[in-house]
């Protein structure tokens, strides 16, 4: 399957347009290697490394979607590998210094 089409499908994309803008600027990363094409193969156990307005994210491919469905049935084909740090010590500083 295509990257452009794997991120529309799993709805880490508004468009395929937009996946493909994605995918083309370079800053996408295929199990470690910088993608530059659209029309990149991936298959189920990849790693995707791509920014999304959060920041950057790491996800593995479970499974290839076979069409644009619901989030909950495009969330179950990966697993984020990056999970948001919850330490105190990653926290903004919200007190003023004295």
């Amino acid at each position: 399957m295509r990257i452009d089409l794997a991120l529309w499908y799993l709805r880490l994309a508004k468009s395929r347009s937009a996946a493909q803008a994605m995918a083309e600027t370079g800053y996408l990363r295929l199990n470690g290697r910088r993608i530059d094409r659209a029309h990149r193969a991936v298959a189920v156990g990849d790693i995707l490394v791509l920014p999304l307005a959060g920041g950057v994210r790491a996800i593995r491919l479970l499974g290839l979607p076979t069409r644009r469905g619901p989030a909950s049935e495009a969330q179950a084909l990966y697993r984020v590998l990056d999970a948001p740090a919850d330490l105190p010590i990653a926290a903004p500083d919200t007190e003023a210094p004295s």
